[in-house]
């Protein structure tokens, strides 16, 4: 029989591993160690670092990282953080079904410029 206990770590354990030889992450209540993956990260190892030893959750949610980014941390993954209710992690598609798939900043800027291409065209053969 294997062992299947999952390791539990605190904010007072992850925040000791901050540095680029030494780098974890909390995302979703889990923990990963991406010390072996910074010097890969696509966007920099500055914008990892900015968040290592924390919670990191909002700030990769908020990039809308790709299926393939959430393959890789599925290699990374070291234990849950304490206390936290593990949640499923945002994939970038999940962004683009988001308020029925439409992005309302994007159609009032194509509105607007349809309109104003209207007018201009309007006003030049009158």
């Amino acid at each position: 029989m294997s062992d299947t206990t999952t390791t539990v770590y605190d904010y007072e354990e992850i925040s000791k591993h901050k540095t680029h030889d030494d780098l974890w992450v909390v995302l979703n209540g889990k923990v990963y160690d991406i010390t072996s993956y910074i010097d890969e990260h696509p966007g920099g190892e500055e914008v990892i670092i900015d968040v290592a030893g924390t919670d990191a959750t909002e700030a990769f949610d908020d990039i809308g990282h790709s299926d393939e980014a959430h393959e890789i941390l599925q290699k990374l993954y070291i234990g849950n953080l304490k206390g936290a209710k593990p949640v499923a992690a945002k994939h970038a598609q999940d962004y683009a079904t988001q308020d029925g798939g439409l992005n309302l900043p994007l159609i009032a800027v194509g509105i607007f410029l349809a309109g104003f291409a209207a007018y201009y065209y309007a006003t030049q053969i009158a």
